[in-house]
């Protein structure tokens, strides 16, 4: 969303992180509104990403600082790295969540049912479990919960009975062997009419595989303790699991004091560390969507630490 950079606020001489690094589209806008004391810390978890923002963004090498690390352990890498001073020194940070359009098109990644590709998933593909592997351990009772909670799926018992059934004779190792056990979980009448039915498991074993609800929450929590006051949060989510992490987030850190109405003082000492610039989510406009069609769903919140 073009509207992320604007709502960082960037100042010339600020510190920024760019926690989605991606191809390096974000953090090209950044920098290029950055003076020379200005700097980016630019964090992704995928090696191949970062070696293609790498050579895009050469040019800033001499304000841009990569790190290879995941949300849960972004503010200990950029610690660890000496990429910033102690906490609390942040004028901003930006999350852009969800799979990379460079992820999807790929087909070894195994992210997308369009092409015949091992079912791999990993965002990080030099740790973890491959979603083949994950199909051959979860039991039906498992993989039931996993695709009704991350995936939204409504036939998710069906759907996790057809892939246990199937992994009981031979396992499914490719991305278009799920995508046809799906398709027979759900009666055609059924399917979605504008996306193929086993988006939504698709993508709830994307989820599952690379733990993006809690790295998410746990990385939220880390950054929070970067920003110096005034500094800001920009998150960007593109379906309702991860939004509702990022506002109950921001609506927790708003609040202060959480006594009892009918306390006469506050006893809990809590103030309020957030200050939320968005009272709704910022949705793309129709130019934004014309040209981006993916961002479509796409939903931006951001905050200002007190």
């Amino acid at each position: 969303m073009s509207e992320s950079v604007h709502w960082l606020g960037i100042k010339p001489e600020g510190l920024y992180a760019d926690l989605t690094l991606g191809l390096g589209g974000h953090a090209e806008a950044i920098l290029e509104r950055l003076s020379h004391g200005g700097r980016l810390v630019g964090l992704d978890r995928d090696t191949e990403a970062i070696e293609i923002a790498r050579a895009r963004l050469d040019r800033f090498s001499g304000r841009l600082t990569i790190i290879k690390s995941e949300f849960r352990d972004a503010a200990a890498n950029i610690r660890a790295a000496g990429a910033m001073e102690p906490d609390g020194v942040l004028d901003g940070f930006l999350m852009d969540l969800g799979v990379s359009s460079m992820q999807l098109k790929v087909a070894g990644r195994g992210f997308s049912f369009m092409n015949d590709a091992p079912l791999d998933m990993r965002m990080d593909r030099e740790t973890g479990r491959t979603a083949a592997e994950v199909l051959k351990e979860l039991d039906e009772a498992e993989l039931t919960k996993i695709i009704f909670r991350f995936g939204e799926e409504r036939w998710a018992k069906s759907i996790a009975r057809r892939i246990a059934e199937r992994t009981r004779t031979a396992p499914i190792e490719t991305t278009l062997e799920l995508a046809e056990e799906v398709k027979r979980a759900i009666p055609r009448k059924f399917w979605p009419p504008r996306t193929h039915p086993a988006t939504r498991t698709f993508q709830a074993l994307r989820i599952y595989v690379n733990d993006e609800m809690g790295s998410l929450r746990d990385g939220l929590e880390g950054m929070l303790g970067m920003l110096k006051p005034g500094g800001r949060a920009v998150v960007i989510s593109y379906h309702s699991l991860e939004d509702r992490i990022v506002k109950e987030k921001f609506r927790e850190w708003s609040r202060g004091c959480t006594c009892p109405p009918d306390f006469p003082v506050c006893v809990c000492g809590k103030r309020p560390r957030l200050k939320a610039l968005t009272k709704k989510p910022v949705e793309p406009g129709d130019a934004e969507t014309s040209l981006n069609p993916s961002a479509r769903s796409a939903r931006l919140r951001a905050a200002e630490r007190l």
